[in-house]
This record gives structure tokens, sequence and C-alpha cells, in this order.
């Protein structure tokens, strides 16, 4: 069945993909990004294949007042959306953060603060439906704070918990809440760093995205191996856990 699909931070590589994906089945669009040319070049690459409706929205997510008009706009220019999927962030540097609090204070307002608004949002609309999806990247930076990551694995932490508590309280509206704990993936975020055999592309995440929610998952580690890997690190004792480099 045709799905109608909000998409905020569509500029982003996973997103992109999972635009891809979701106009390849036929699927409506409305892209929300800072970067008008590249939702542009998006769309316009999207077409060349597929005859769905593609709608483009430039916004800034931290610019917190604009949030309930994105989602109206959305609302009004899809007849009613189905699916949110949320896969804006930053990956802030940890070194310069422990030196400056405003780059930590900005990556919370970024990764955190600002989803949280845009999921508030999002809720009390799809509550209003009584049915719909809601999906979440976070990462499993959140799962245990580690010296070398602990901002961005800080703000992770928050947006996975207050996932949790958002599907508990939509479950009973007929409203899932998908949380996606992503390891690496090797995107233009993450340019810099070495790459190896615990790295994923976007196009293998982004398929894994849209399976999970086709299947009503409620939360998944892509790829799933990192679920053992979590286990293992979380049940590290805090003792031993404070005296390694991991």
């Amino acid at each position: 069945m045709k799905k109608k699909i909000l998409i905020l931070g569509a500029t982003s590589a996973i997103a992109k993909s999972c635009a891809d994906l979701w106009s390849a089945r036929g699927d409506d669009l409305f892209l929300v990004g800072r970067n008008k040319h590249k939702l542009d070049l998006i769309k316009k690459n999207i077409s060349k294949e597929n005859k769905n409706k593609i709608i483009c929205y430039t916004a800034d997510l931290n610019t917190f007042e604009k949030h309930a008009e994105i989602v109206c706009n959305a609302d009004q220019e899809l007849n009613g959306f189905d699916i949110a999927f949320i896969a804006h962030g930053v990956l802030p540097n940890q070194k310069n953060c422990e030196k400056d609090v405003n780059e930590t204070m900005d990556a919370i307002k970024t990764n955190a603060l600002s989803t949280i608004s845009i999921l508030t949002h999002l809720a009390n609309y799809f509550i209003n439906k009584k049915k719909g999806s809601i999906i979440i990247l976070s990462s499993v930076a959140g799962d245990r704070g580690r010296a070398s990551n602990y901002v961005y694995g800080s703000t992770k932490a928050m947006i996975t918990t207050f996932a949790s508590g958002l599907r508990q309280r939509l479950y009973k509206f007929n409203v899932a809440v998908l949380t996606i704990k992503l390891g690496f993936v090797d995107t233009p975020m993450t340019i810099n760093f070495k790459k190896g055999l615990l790295w994923s592309k976007p196009k293998f995440v982004a398929a894994k995205i849209v399976q999970a929610n086709d299947y009503c998952k409620d939360e998944v580690y892509i790829p799933t191996f990192w679920n053992f890997l979590m286990v293992l690190i979380k049940i590290i004792p805090t003792n031993i856990f404070k005296r390694i480099n991991i």
C-alpha cells in the first residue's frame, strides 16, 4: 500500500538512501533539510526514475518554532502522512567539546533537544490520527559512555530513552516508534575516520531501516552484530571499564 512519508534531515546519506527505496515503491515524500540546492538535487534524481509526489521544504531543524509549521505543511501537502523519519544530527569533535562547553551544548541542541521537540509534535499529530509510524536514528554510542565520544553518545542515550517512553505512551494509539541503533556508517559525516570491518554503507543501512519499519520493530541494531557487541561492552564492570581504551 502506498505510504506518505515525512523525512527530516533528508540530505543525510542514510536519509537519501531511504528516500530512494521508498520512492521506488511509489511512496510520496516530504523532504526537509537546510540546504535547498541539495534537496532539489535529491528530488531531481528521484524524479528521473519515479512519478510519485516529492515535495522539498527548506528549514533549519534547530529552529524549534518551525517544527509545528513543518508538521502542518507536510500534512497539508501530502494530505496526511503515515511515517515520519528523523535522520538529522551531527557528530561533534569530542576533544573540542572538552575544551569548549558551547560546542557540547550545540551538539546536545542538535542531536537531542531538536529531535525531542520534533518528536513531541509528531506524537500529538499521530495520536489525533490514531495510527502512524515514527522512525528515529540513534546510535550504539548511547548504550555506554566512552571517553572517545561521550558527548555524542550522551545525546543518543537521551534520544533512545525518550523514544522508549514515547513508544509506551503511543502504543495504545496504534502509533509505532522505531529506534535505529546504528554502528559505524561510512558517510560524509565520518569521512575522516579510518574504515574497517565494522563499517556499513548507507544503502545497506537504509534497506534494514525500511525493512524494520515494514515489520513493525521497536528497536533494532544495524548491523545486528552490534547488539551482541554492546551486550559484552555493557557487562564489563565499571571499575574495569574505566581503565581500558575501547
